[in-house]
């Protein structure tokens, strides 16, 4: 029993870790690619922004999720609830955000 507790935190800090890598990426790739477009003043870097930096906090809210299960104490507890609660209201304004963008962008 003690190894497959041992073997599950070593999959779940791999997940966090990947989660939280892929979600830096997509940021820093969206904001490099945003950066160009706005260099080039294309009409939707607002939106591509929005979407890229959105889909980044989920992968980090996805590790924060995983990073649930490893916690052992309440004052963790308490700091990973916090943190999701913060990523989850910043991807909600940032959907908020895109879809005020595209009635604007229709209108």
């Amino acid at each position: 029993m003690e190894l497959l507790h041992t073997v599950l935190e070593h999959l779940v800090e791999f997940g966090i870790l990947l989660f939280e890598y892929i979600g830096v990426c997509v940021i820093i790739i969206t904001c490099l690619v945003s950066l160009y477009k706005y260099m080039t003043r294309k009409p939707d870097t607002r939106i591509y922004l929005a979407s890229g930096l959105a889909m980044g906090l989920e992968f980090k809210l996805g590790s924060e999720i995983l990073r649930t299960v490893v916690v052992r104490e309440w004052k963790e507890i308490a700091i990973v609830a916090g943190i999701i609660a913060l990523r989850a209201t910043l991807t909600f304004l940032i959907h908020w955000e895109i879809k005020e963008e595209r009635k604007s962008c229709d209108q």
